[in-house]
């Protein structure tokens, strides 16, 4: 049985959102007052049209409620909020909130009680999307928590956890059984429409060339963060996650394919578009899953459809997402060393050293990543990427040479080499750095940012602080201690001309808008 409480002070906002519901046009042109998918808008922009808030203004923000999600961890998803109700997701579970007063509207609980990470829901229609650990798709009702449909889709634990994205009437999950996998199904009926593949499921199948032998059995490629889309192309693009035995590549030989890739896949269809590997035959897990930022903008004197992507192992990638073809590729941290640069068509030039060893290899940026699965944000109106980059270094280490052993990394033990946080902005088209604002935290992954019309970027840190930076030169305007961790990106949404700033810090969701007569 489903535990479902609705708080019954609330019904009456529940009833009022009854007769509206999230059509296909509204997740193509969002109401700016709504925050409708886990980046904002389908091409994965973060970045709110709300410009109330302002580097005028922003230094009288207040927190106006604050939600907590008992009993679980911290939070990693993303809110959703459509017509003043606040939809957050935990594993097993789907809270409603009144997004103006933080007070709940009903929750759905679904059995066993557990812990772990979720990093939000979709909505389409009267359902939300979420997933469980025992491998099921839930479709919910967004106005009771009622159970609408349910399918399984993976075997417990085996689904990444990711918001689910919603595309032409199709809910898209992914997940690891050990290959990754994308999968479609219908958003009415719940039916499974198309699976796709991270690695070759056999002998054959593309891609299996790139793996010595039967190598491919050993898994890898899982997909663990959602995706953007393009309705133009009716393709939606993905990054995949690192080859099995990370540290272990002789027992794998080859590029395997697609692990550490950017993938375009057809919506209709689930066949692979095209694919761009960013790192073949990765022994330092630099998966490839950092959101795929979509940007329609003249590049080199020419308009263009660019995918772009901040990768995990230092570079800044710029693609034509009509074919994926590489156009340029620019390291965004200081200290880059395992490669001298990539070749005319984006393949790594290798350098001698950082493979990894029983002794250990030195290699920058460390195995943590030059930046993680947060989200990055884009301003249009500036042409700035902003992201959170990690600079240092680490060592790599295997634990014996047997062939197939694991392995590890460590801190770079060179103080000079510490690693550190930076909310950082990058020229969109070229790469070049912009402007850097220090954070404190050294830790090997921050939460993602958000941008703003307003001019704003912001940013929380996961030993708790949320700052306003302004978005063109990092200066730092505002900031708020939470008091827990923050593994998930802000958002942003509007109420009867208010808006509003939302960020989830431990097991607590904060909201924070501008006293009364401030906007």
């Amino acid at each position: 049985m489903r535990r479902v409480f609705v708080t019954t002070a609330l019904l009456g906002c529940v009833l009022a959102t009854a007769a509206a519901q999230v059509t296909d046009q509204n997740l193509l042109k969002p109401d700016p007052q709504d925050w409708l998918m886990y980046s904002g808008t389908y091409n994965a922009h973060r970045h709110s049209l709300l410009k109330q808030v302002t580097p005028g203004n922003v230094a009288s923000l207040q927190a106006r409620w604050v939600y907590r999600m008992a009993g679980q961890e911290a939070i990693q998803a993303v809110p959703i909020v459509y017509n003043g109700v606040m939809y957050i997701s935990q594993f097993n579970r789907l809270d409603a909130i009144d997004a103006r007063s933080g007070n709940i509207v009903w929750q759905y609980q679904r059995p066993p009680l557990t812990r772990g990470a979720q990093r939000g829901t979709a909505i389409h229609h009267n359902k939300l999307f979420v997933t469980a650990v025992d491998g099921a798709l839930v479709a919910i009702d967004s106005r009771t928590g009622h159970t609408v449909w349910e399918t399984t889709v993976a075997p417990p634990w085996r689904l990444a956890g990711q918001a689910p994205l919603v595309a032409k009437g199709k809910v898209i999950v992914s997940g690891n059984t050990p290959s990754g996998f994308i999968q479609a199904y219908d958003a009415e009926s719940g039916k499974h429409v198309w699976t796709w593949n991270a690695i070759p499921q056999k002998a054959g199948d593309p891609g299996s060339e790139t793996w010595a032998g039967d190598s491919f059995k050993v898994g890898g490629g899982p997909v663990w963060v959602s995706g953007s889309y393009d309705p133009e192309q009716n393709a939606i693009f993905y990054g995949t996650g690192q080859p099995g035995s990370q540290w272990a590549g002789e027992v794998r030989e080859g590029d395997n394919l697609y692990t550490d890739s950017i993938v375009a896949i057809d919506v209709d269809s689930g066949k692979t578009r095209w694919h761009f590997q960013n790192t073949p035959h990765d022994v330092h897990d630099w998966d490839s899953l950092e959101m795929p930022v979509l940007i329609d903008a003249s590049y080199r004197g020419q308009p263009r459809k660019l995918l772009v992507q901040a990768n995990r192992n230092g570079f800044y990638y710029i693609l034509d997402r009509t074919n994926g073809k590489f156009l340029s590729g620019t390291p965004f941290v200081s200290k880059l060393d395992w490669a001298s640069g990539l070749s005319p068509e984006g393949r790594p030039i290798l350098t001698f050293g950082h493979e990894p060893t029983v002794e250990g290899a030195h290699t920058c940026p460390s195995t943590a990543g030059a930046t993680n699965w947060p989200s990055p944000a884009y301003n249009p109106d500036l042409n700035y990427f902003f992201l959170v980059a990690q600079e240092g270094c680490g060592i790599v280490l295997r634990t014996t040479e047997r062939p197939g052993a694991g392995g590890g990394y460590l801190e770079s033990p060179k103080p000079e080499e510490a690693w550190q946080l930076y909310v950082r902005a990058l020229d969109g088209t070229t790469g070049k750095k912009i402007w850097d604002y220090q954070q404190v935290s050294s830790f090997h992954y921050g939460p993602g940012v958000l941008s703003t019309a307003g001019g704003l970027v912001f940013a929380g840190e996961h030993k708790g602080q949320v700052s306003a930076l302004d978005a063109r030169s990092g200066k730092s305007l505002w900031h708020f201690n939470t008091g827990d961790l923050i593994t998930s990106s802000p958002i942003s949404y509007a109420i009867d001309g208010q808006q509003y700033i939302a960020i989830s810090s431990g097991t607590n969701i904060f909201a924070f808008a501008l006293p009364e007569g401030r906007q």
